[in-house]
């Protein structure tokens, strides 16, 4: 951060360990790895009171690379005003939530699993309000739809509270992603290969699952 420019870069670790399941960067080997040429995503937090917007995502073209301190130039027009294309920025791997490496080499580590896949689930869940009490798989309701990403008939419900106002029967429901489920509650994370026609009860005291 600079006084003529009052931003600073977000700590993109800190962005993933809020969200693990919805908000992936690049692996602490690759961060490690970008060297002069490489191309890679920022997150510019403003602070200014005339800001117009909290903060943008852009690229940076990196030039210099001092164990893990980078340097590159500003490869994007940003829409505030402060901050111009082509100027020095300052960063660490810890900054980076994005990698373009052009002809460097990149290396080579394990493909990630993501969970895109939607399912419906208690809004109480869904906000983390309430923890996961029973789920079960049934066919997809909109298999062979045209969405990127389709129903994995998995049905997620909260825990049961005792109170009548928040009867199963009068929760919202959210059609969300299942990593969004598992940001807030990754117990069921070890369930969710399992086939269509599956159910299963946690245990609330002991929290395992058991099939139901």
């Amino acid at each position: 951060m600079s006084d003529a420019h009052p931003f600073r870069l977000s700590n993109a670790e800190a962005l993933a360990a809020d969200a693990p399941y919805t908000f992936f960067i690049p692996s602490a080997a690759e961060r490690e790895a970008v060297a002069p040429g490489a191309m890679v995503k920022l997150v510019f937090e403003y602070q200014w009171d005339s800001r117009k917007l909290n903060g943008e995502r852009m690229w940076v073209k990196v030039t210099h690379v001092d164990g893990r301190e980078m340097t590159g130039l500003l490869d994007n027009r940003p829409y505030e005003e402060g901050l111009e294309e082509g100027m020095v920025v300052n960063f660490s791997p810890a900054n980076v939530i994005e990698i373009e490496w052009g002809d460097l080499p990149r290396p080579d580590v394990p493909e990630r699993r993501e969970y895109w896949e939607r399912c419906f689930v208690d809004a109480c869940v869904a906000d983390g309000d309430v923890p996961v009490g029973f789920l079960y798989r049934e066919e997809p309701d909109l298999e062979g739809s045209d969405e990127k990403y389709p129903d994995s008939g998995w049905r997620i419900r909260g825990r049961e509270t005792g109170d009548p106002a928040d009867s199963l029967d009068a929760r919202k429901i959210a059609y969300v992603a299942l990593g969004a489920v598992l940001n807030r509650d990754s117990s069921i994370l070890p369930l969710l290969d399992a086939p269509i026609g599956s159910a299963f009860v946690r245990d609330p005291q002991s929290g395992e699952y058991r099939p139901a």
